[in-house]
């Protein structure tokens, strides 16, 4: 059984352990808000469960909220990041929930879980229709948002010519 939660202090180990493993695979850390450094994590969680409310955000940006996906054990097996309204940005490329399972925990169905249990976020907040993106090359995460009934979009091309996926779902 996973559940979300808020970002806490208590879970600072477990967080560590998820970090250093995106940081060990190389790969692009999403969502972004796992690339936000931990050194002082007191701060970094206090930042994260702040930018819910809206304070300390960096101008134009939209109030968010950051969930991360734990197991019975208290393991972080990935994060979520739910924007509560969409910018023009966020409209083409960037959609209401960005989320990320940590590389060892892949394939083993917790993306769709996580975005499922995001969903229901997202209805708590009020927001009917949520737009959910992925890059055309991603397949895995194209699947993942169609079993959670995404309806597909137009495509947005970025200026590097990479492909966004748009699907609404709602």
């Amino acid at each position: 059984m996973v559940k979300l939660v808020k970002p806490s202090v208590d879970l600072k180990l477990a967080y560590m352990s998820h970090y250093e493993e995106w940081k060990e695979s190389e790969e692009e850390m999403i969502p972004w808000v796992i690339g936000k450094d931990p050194t002082d994590f007191e701060g970094m969680v206090s930042s994260l469960l702040e930018a819910e409310k809206g304070i300390g955000l960096p101008e134009g940006w939209v109030p968010d909220s950051t969930y991360w996906l734990i197991d019975e054990e208290y393991r972080i097996l990935g994060v979520v990041n739910i924007r509560h309204s969409l910018t023009n940005h966020l409209m083409n490329a960037g959609g209401h929930i960005g989320y990320g399972i940590r590389p060892s925990e892949r394939q083993k169905g917790y993306a769709t879980e996580i975005l499922r249990l995001a969903l229901e976020k997202t209805r708590e907040l009020g927001i009917k229709r949520v737009l959910v993106v992925c890059d055309a090359i991603n397949i895995g995460s194209e699947k993942t948002i169609c079993k959670n009934g995404g309806v597909e979009d137009n495509d947005f091309v970025e200026d590097d010519g990479n492909v966004i996926k748009r699907y609404w779902i709602g």
